[in-house]
């Protein structure tokens, strides 16, 4: 079982940045893909980033919303990803949760909520216009 816990949420004014933190638990965290999601009132849950872990070269994956302007990156010293989010929009408001395949191989695409295993409880950020 593995814990995933976030951090980070609150209010900010468009334009403003935020940066979001990931705390997972395990002695393997290097090799776990690590996505952020985010769900909106009254939408769908959304993929926002993924950084894929060592066995795929940690490579990085962004919905086409947030290209150029979030940054999803890893401290596998401190089993923690962090999503860097700039110029941010109101557009951008909803609950942000982190999630994790543990390691497990997988076919699913990355984007894909089916793909991961475990899940935090998700952090709220707020854009105001």
């Amino acid at each position: 079982q593995v814990q995933v816990a976030e951090s980070g949420g609150g209010l900010v004014q468009a334009g403003g940045s935020l940066r979001l933190s990931c705390a997972a638990s395990g002695r393997t965290f290097s090799t776990y893909a690590m996505a952020w999601f985010r769900q909106a009132p009254g939408k769908e849950r959304e993929f926002v980033a993924v950084i894929t872990g060592s066995r795929t070269s940690d490579r990085t994956f962004y919905v086409e919303s947030v290209k150029g302007r979030f940054a999803i990156s890893r401290d596998n010293a401190k089993n923690t990803v962090y999503l860097q989010m700039n110029s941010l929009k109101p557009e951008d408001t909803a609950v942000y949760l982190c999630a994790t395949n543990g390691g497990r191989a997988s076919t699913t695409s990355y984007s894909r909520s089916q793909r991961y295993d475990y899940w935090g409880q998700g952090t709220q950020v707020t854009v105001s216009s």
